[in-house]
């Protein structure tokens, strides 16, 4: 199941691949139309726009700012970086930043973002390890998306959460309401230590500490879980060994832990029947003692997402952009569509070599150079005919909606202004 990120595509053309891909492929309509908010408050939401661009020969450049999407698009098809990083919106242009003293250089707004990434789940997957992935552990990922997403849009009322795909082994979120983007650090922390419930180092048996009754995140957060869970118990066969059930029954009463400890060494269960072993007795116990015996407690710590709590919290931490391209792997970071997370395949993200052979058929596929040319002029279509097409419509999706709250909130700022 495992997909070698080292044979993705052709590293070699890394370069050209990727001046193609900007010539040819990035959506930079749509992008600078998210980015620019319509203009809500004009003239500041793109100009005053931290951007870092990562270029050939691992050269980092931070501190970038551009006055519209014609400048951008020229500095990406010139400077052809290998990685794109957004920042926040600076309360001066990002480029008069030396021309002021450095205590009047702020961030102003930016958009809620959160990070997860495979790696923080190595100690409860036992198909890869590292920076590999593969279809069986990339249902944490799934669970990640689903339980997030549900609590940011039901317990903080926001609406426009964009998902995507990092381009190697994990997912960013990004979330745009006009309330996200002008959350200051205290209230950043606040949502994602509210989102917190996996704490504490490798070596930590019980990483979670659940407090009776349920809260309702994590009542709500256990329905999305037990979707999954048996799977994720058959596929890391979380109880085939006892150094593998020794970190699930470590979370248990001793009691419990001693008799099914036993019981396990003593049969050929595999890891599912034992899993219904322990919810069997975790739930006998209960009953007859009256005490929160839970194997709720499990499958928080074995699934629940994993946040890096400072990409979130900071206004000056940037994050990087979608529709990027991951160097490692060559693949585009893609918007997913929430609705058909399920269904995603990381490995079908398109890489830069499968486009440009895509948009060379479609070239050639031209009948005329009238008709070749006509094509050239129109990047968006040349686009829609490849593997980028569904991401791109999501993208699109997503933008329309933003654009409609965003154009709501201009004309109630117009209405107000007219008031006496």
């Amino acid at each position: 199941m495992e997909e070698s990120d080292e044979h993705a595509y052709d590293k070699a053309q890394y370069p050209i691949l990727l001046k193609q891909y900007y010539m040819r492929l990035f959506p930079y309509e749509k992008y600078y139309q998210w980015l620019s908010y319509s203009e809500v408050e004009k003239g500041r939401y793109f100009t005053h726009r931290e951007f870092s661009f990562t270029i050939e020969g691992d050269i980092y450049i931070r501190y970038q700012s551009f006055q519209d999407r014609k400048e951008f698009e020229e500095a990406l098809k010139t400077q052809n970086p290998h990685k794109i990083d957004i920042g926040a919106i600076y309360n001066i242009k990002v480029a008069n930043r030396k021309k002021v003293p450095a205590a009047n250089f702020k961030p102003l707004e930016k958009e809620l973002v959160f990070d997860l990434d495979m790696t923080d789940y190595d100690d409860v997957r036992n198909c890869c390890s590292g920076a590999s992935i593969c279809l069986l552990c990339w249902k944490y990922m799934i669970i990640a998306i689903k339980v997030v997403d549900r609590a940011l849009r039901d317990d903080f009322g926001f609406r426009h959460v964009l998902w995507v795909y990092s381009g190697r082994r994990g997912v960013h979120c990004w979330v745009c309401d006009l309330e996200a983007r002008r959350l200051g650090q205290e209230a950043r922390s606040a949502i994602v230590e509210y989102l917190t419930l996996v704490s504490g180092g490798e070596h930590q048996k019980k990483k979670v500490n659940l407090k009776r009754p349920f809260h309702p995140l994590i009542s709500y957060s256990l329905e999305i879980i037990e979707k999954y869970f048996n799977d994720l118990v058959k596929d890391q066969e979380y109880l085939s060994t006892p150094e593998r059930w020794s970190k699930m029954l470590a979370l248990l009463p001793g009691d419990i832990r001693n008799n099914l400890d036993k019981e396990f060494a003593e049969s050929q269960q595999d890891s599912l029947h034992r899993w219904g072993r322990i919810c069997a007795e975790c739930y006998k116990v209960s009953q007859k003692k009256k005490i929160d015996v839970d194997h709720n407690d499990i499958m928080i710590q074995f699934a629940y997402p994993r946040l890096d709590i400072n990409v979130s919290k900071g206004l000056n931490h940037l994050l990087k952009s979608p529709f990027c391209v991951h160097p490692k792997t060559g693949r585009v970071c893609v918007p997913i569509d929430i609705d058909k997370a399920d269904n995603f395949n990381p490995f079908e993200a398109p890489t830069i070599s499968l486009l440009r052979s895509q948009v060379d058929e479609v070239y050639q596929a031209s009948e005329d150079e009238a008709s070749q040319a006509s094509s050239a002029k129109n990047p968006r279509k040349v686009a829609e005919s490849t593997s980028l097409k569904p991401a791109l419509d999501t993208f699109s999706k997503f933008v329309k909606q933003l654009s409609i709250s965003n154009n709501a909130i201009k004309r109630e700022n117009a209405d107000k202004s007219l008031e006496f």
